[in-house]
């Protein structure tokens, strides 16, 4: 049945919480893969804080952090999305997912490779559909966000964040120099122009524009010169706390292409 089968997502991410929820709410025994130091900075949506706290609440979806088959399994008993800190996908093998979904958005393939799983899934540009993965979703912000191929890839990143609220490349704030990372205000704040919010070692860090902050890098983390370390919207009513459109389309089509792939193969 639908509802026993295994899907392996990689990356925990706020974009994978959106898949990662759908596939939760749809009755799928879901496991996240991270990395020892995830760097989301919407972390007030992200189920990879679990790592740092041994477990996360994004709206309805609990994820603990587990270290163990037998936590996972027991995880899966309980209702509850199990984190494994795997970043190479060594548990893949013995569990036998049915399907493994790449939602790491590093812009390259970090490895996946369509030996892992029936059906293998990848986010944005770093996958070719049809040779490296079976499909690939696109990720780029418009008319194709979305959208599902089966062949190529996505669009290649641009560098350049979607507009939102008129500002576009200023809301996202990078790293000046390498250092380690000092809050000065919490997502969820408001920030004033000129104000500083967050530091790099002694290096205060000054907000470009009034607004929200809506996403701050992990505190205590280093972070090399050029790193994405927090997101400023001007939209002051915005909500933090819940997964954005983006993540909950790019969550909607990686179902879409989950069960479209196991028509396709009579899984």
């Amino acid at each position: 049945m639908a509802q026993e089968a295994i899907i392996v997502i990689r990356g925990g991410g706020d974009l994978a919480t959106g898949v990662i929820q759908k596939f939760y709410r749809s009755g799928y025994r879901v496991l996240v893969l991270e990395t020892e130091q995830p760097t989301a900075i919407r972390c007030s949506v992200s189920v990879c804080e679990a790592v740092y706290y041994g477990k996360a609440q994004v709206e309805d979806v609990p994820c603990v952090r587990v270290s163990s088959r037998k936590q996972i399994e027991h995880c899966w008993e309980l209702g509850q999305v199990p984190l494994l800190i795997d970043p190479e996908g060594k548990c893949i093998g013995e569990l036998s997912p049915q399907a493994v979904i790449d939602a790491i958005l590093a812009k390259r393939n970090l490895g996946t490779h369509r030996a892992m799983a029936p059906i293998t899934i990848g986010l944005g540009p770093g996958f070719y559909a049809g040779r490296e993965v079976d499909a690939v979703i696109e990720t780029m912000r418009g008319h194709n966000l979305g959208r599902l191929l089966l062949e190529g890839e996505a669009l290649p990143n641009t560098g350049i964040p979607g507009e939102m609220g008129g500002k576009s490349a200023e809301r996202v704030i990078h790293a000046p120099l390498g250092g380690i990372i000092k809050h000065g205000s919490k997502i969820g704040d408001i920030v004033e122009q000129g104000a500083p919010f967050m530091s790099i070692d002694e290096i205060q860090i000054k907000a470009p524009f009034r607004g929200l902050l809506r996403g701050l890098i992990h505190e205590g983390l280093f972070v090399p010169q050029g790193m994405k370390i927090a997101d400023i919207d001007p939209r002051i009513e915005v909500d933090w706390r819940t997964i954005s459109d983006k993540a909950r389309c790019l969550g909607g089509a990686a179902l879409e292409a989950y069960l479209y792939l196991r028509k396709e193969y009579n899984l």
